[in-house]
């Protein structure tokens, strides 16, 4: 008799033992904040402080978007996938594209109430790997608040291969672009005053200018591009001949900082030529207009006039 009430006294323990819920690691805590289905997930992984001046200033419910994620790619026919062990963190597939995306747990160090998630970012397309200089990482610090792992740190690093070759031709095709101008700009007087929004200009035909040097060399049956679109920085998840990742997309749509940027004489297939123009909205912005071509040379008017840029402007040093 003992020994039946003995098992059954184990019994009752192990089953009550299995019924407790096995406690959240940091991992499956850092997927739920970005793919919880249910509203609210992405706040409640954040710090105590964080979520009561969040409260207080009435910006809470803005955060609610981070946590239907998943939803938003999904309807945008995005197959998404997360794992809560191994190296891979989660994967989008979008089979339109044939471009798939991956996330991957690079180191996962847990020091008591403190777990560090490194991550890195892999791309493929036409299920071929996709190389590309710049690789940025993120370390999530996560931590533990009254049995709940919050999302204490994030922190964000971009490193650069140098020896990558597309990188280093780009590079070496804009050093050439310069050093052809450099005599021709010498032999120029150079033009005393500028305005602010003249010197924001002048740096932006440059970015310009070195986004169509690499987007040339990227793109060599395309050449250069008169749609400023196709040089744009953001948007897709890896560069491509309408989304090269060159520019900014304020500076892509044509109008930053006070003045307006058009390219037109991209003749040719591949393009070998291309004329940019920049003249200001008022003159609060700037008084000069700028102009530049396939050569690098970037020449001003300063009558704020694009046709009188390119017919007899005077040379930028």
């Amino acid at each position: 008799m003992r020994k039946i009430a003995g098992g059954i006294v184990l019994l009752i323990l192990a089953v009550s033992g299995a019924a407790q819920p096995t406690p959240q690691t940091a991992r499956q805590a850092l997927l739920e904040m970005l793919f919880g289905k249910e509203p609210g997930t992405f706040v409640k992984h954040l710090p105590m402080a964080t979520r009561t001046a969040l409260e207080k200033s009435g910006s809470q419910s803005g955060l609610q978007q981070f946590s239907l994620m998943a939803s938003a790619m999904q309807k945008q026919g995005k197959n998404l996938q997360a794992f809560e062990t191994g190296p891979v963190l989660f994967t989008a597939d979008d089979p339109k594209q044939g471009q798939k995306w991956e996330l991957l747990v690079d180191r996962d160090a847990l020091h008591g109430d403190r777990d560090e998630i490194e991550l890195s970012f892999r791309t493929y397309k036409d299920n071929q790997l996709q190389k590309t200089p710049v690789m940025p990482k993120i370390l999530c610090t996560m931590k533990k608040e009254a049995d709940l792992w919050t999302l204490n740190t994030i922190a964000v690093t971009i490193s650069v291969q140098l020896d990558d070759p597309d990188l280093l031709k780009g590079f070496a095709d804009q050093m050439t672009l310069r050093a052809a101008s450099g005599p021709q700009i010498q032999s120029q007087p150079q033009i005393a005053t500028t305005s602010f929004g003249d010197t924001g200009a002048l740096a932006d035909v440059r970015k310009i200018l070195a986004a169509e040097t690499t987007y040339k060399a990227t793109y060599a049956s395309v050449g250069y591009t008169c749609t400023l679109s196709d040089l744009d920085g953001f948007g897709a998840a890896e560069p491509g001949v309408h989304q090269a990742m060159l520019i900014s997309s304020s500076l892509a749509s044509g109008k930053h900082l006070g003045y307006l940027f058009s390219l037109s004489g991209c003749d040719g297939a591949p393009a070998g030529s291309f004329r940019l123009i920049a003249t200001p909205i008022g003159e609060s912005y700037g008084r000069r207009a700028f102009c530049a071509d396939q050569s690098g040379a970037v020449r001003s008017s300063a009558d704020g006039n694009g046709s009188s840029c390119l017919s007899n402007g005077s040379l930028v040093p």
